[in-house]
């Protein structure tokens, strides 16, 4: 799955300033609801929910929340580079300064799961991590998260 196909152009937080991970979660959930219509507040609790069953935080300054809404006709995501990093209690205990939200519907199944499969596999490439921690620059930062092949598998 292509992270073009998830990831559109204004769903891009290039300079994200927040305290926390709660608070990191609304201003993302914000955006989700401003690309997808989808109420915010119900696109934070879903993120929440899936919180509380364990940290989205998968290390190396990395986070892939994610969630399940019954009102969400397609899987979309939605990138933040923090101005600075947060605890978001990764399992490695690095703060986290790269977060890429996932939201799909309740029905998505598999296709979930490849789509945090693709985003893994991206955040995971320590090269590209880094270009995305270097710039600020909306289009620069889409283009990165776009422009690599994030799978051959998925």
């Amino acid at each position: 799955m292509s992270l073009s196909q998830l990831i559109k152009p204004d769903a891009v937080l290039p300079a994200l300033r927040v305290n926390g991970k709660k608070q990191a979660l609304q201003e993302m959930s914000e955006r989700a609801a401003a690309v997808s219509g989808l109420p915010a507040r119900e696109v934070f609790d879903a993120l929440l929910q899936r919180e509380r069953l364990g940290s989205t935080g998968v290390g190396d300054g990395v986070a892939i929340p994610h969630g399940k809404l019954a009102k969400c006709d397609q899987i979309f995501g939605v990138f933040g580079r923090l101005e600075r990093a947060i605890d978001f209690e990764a399992p490695d205990g690095l703060p986290v300064d790269l977060i890429c939200m996932l939201i799909a519907p309740e029905s998505a199944g598999a296709d979930h799961l490849k789509a945090l499969a693709s985003i893994a596999r991206l955040l995971r490439n320590a090269a590209i991590a880094s270009q995305l921690r270097a710039t600020r620059d909306p289009a620069a930062l889409y283009a990165l998260l776009t422009m690599a092949p994030a799978s051959n598998a998925a």
